[in-house]
């Protein structure tokens, strides 16, 4: 870019950001939406993040964060495993079911079974990983939780078979289905 460019440019301001507007910005950005489970020994927990992403694939490391507000946050943390649910338009019931205050997440027996290594899985969800804690980062209010993924229900016909339900994100405080119908055209 030339100097002439570069001297021409319009120089943009922002404002002091508050915690309002930081709330605002992450409101009306949509999510993808996952369902965390886990078991320290004291009983399974589930909650509902939309925090969920891929760190690298190669070895497969995920994160996601939790509000210390959250009844299951102490569990989380305590845990060395934990299975996240990747959720669809499907399975909103799930996201639901985490994001619920003050209920059995684990009422209906017939919802959820253990692996056969201890930790508590919903099989309705179209992908699950079993993830081994490898970090516990404390910011702000959240925990920010690094695991390695370390067993999966993705089989090589995954997409094949799942590829067509529509996904599920969360903005501005609601479920919206995403899938072929809303696609925009691209480059």
């Amino acid at each position: 870019m030339s100097r002439t460019m570069v001297a021409s440019r319009r120089r943009l301001r922002g404002r002091p950001l508050t915690a309002d507007q930081f709330k605002v910005a992450f409101r009306l950005h949509p999510g993808g939406v996952a369902l965390v489970t886990a078991d320290a020994g004291d009983g399974p927990v589930a909650l509902t993040a939309s925090s969920l992403a891929s760190v690298s694939a190669s070895p497969p490391i995920f994160m996601f964060s939790v509000s210390m507000q959250s009844s299951s946050t102490a569990t989380v943390r305590a845990s060395t495993t934990l299975v996240v649910h990747m959720l669809d338009a499907a399975t909103q019931d799930l996201a639901e079911l985490g994001a619920a205050s003050g209920i059995d997440r684990f009422r209906d027996e017939s919802s959820w079974d253990r692996l056969d290594t201890g930790e508590p899985v919903f099989p309705a969800a179209r992908a699950w990983i079993r993830g081994r804690v490898l970090h516990r980062v404390d910011a702000g209010g959240s925990t920010v939780i690094v695991a390695e993924g370390v067993e999966s229900n993705i089989g090589d016909d995954h997409v094949e078979r799942y590829g067509e339900r529509d996904g599920l994100v969360y903005v501005n405080r609601s479920w919206h289905a995403v899938g072929s119908h809303t696609r925009l055209p691209g480059r």
